[in-house]
């Protein structure tokens, strides 16, 4: 059974910078694309960054603007999120999120995935 854990979100400050680190088990994590989305109150649950099974290639959606970066360490069966200039408007629960696949660019779309975290919350606030 594939399971993930979010760890890192917390409450900080506009301009501030947050780690998230998400564990995997019960996958050939080397196998899997790996991807992170993120849910705010009242919203739908979107894109975040996404990042090959290899760990090259990664994809972000357009707000992120070169503030986050995807990485993964596939001895550790881990994937990190780095939010830095952080603002109100990334206020959200993120969610870690695989498939597997070892082909292709890694998916934006959250129906291809197959399993999800709980998430973890990230709040920014003055």
């Amino acid at each position: 059974q594939v399971q993930l854990v979010e760890s890192g979100g917390g409450l900080v400050r506009p301009g501030a910078s947050l780690r998230l680190s998400c564990a995997a088990s019960g996958l050939t994590f080397s196998d899997h694309t790996m991807a992170w989305f993120r849910q705010a109150p009242g919203k739908e649950r979107e894109f975040v960054a996404a990042i090959s099974h290899r760990g090259d290639n990664p994809a972000y959606a357009d707000f992120v603007k070169g503030r986050f970066t995807i990485s993964r360490d596939n001895a550790k069966n881990t994937v990190g999120l780095q939010l830095n200039s952080l603002n109100v408007e990334d206020t959200a629960v993120y969610h870690c999120a695989t498939r597997r696949s070892r082909f292709g660019p890694p998916s934006r779309f959250r129906d291809t995935y197959d399993a999800w975290g709980q998430g973890t919350q990230v709040t920014v606030s003055s």
